[in-house]
């Protein structure tokens, strides 16, 4: 699927050092789809960054547009606060 990321995505992806093929690979096949209000949605994967950490990456979309638009990107390390349970 084809994404389109916002000039703030860009920017936030530049300061958090979180590398596009790295979002990317988030975008098309996320661990976890989380509706939201307002015709967005959460894409979120678990991934292991070069320390070794286990990194939560989740990025905001907006799906009332074509192509769906990246509004923000980040990672945390809490985990526990945004996984859900299957």
């Amino acid at each position: 699927m084809e994404f389109r990321l916002s000039r703030h995505a860009e920017e936030e992806m530049t300061r958090r050092r979180i590398p596009r093929a790295l979002v990317d690979s988030v975008l098309e096949r996320p661990h976890q789809r989380l509706p939201q209000a307002g015709a967005k949605e959460i894409l979120q994967s678990r991934v292991e960054a070069e320390d070794g950490r286990i990194y939560l990456v989740r990025a905001v979309v907006a799906t009332d547009r074509e192509p769906p638009l990246v509004i923000t990107v980040y990672r945390t390390t809490k985990i526990g606060k945004y996984w859900r349970p299957e």
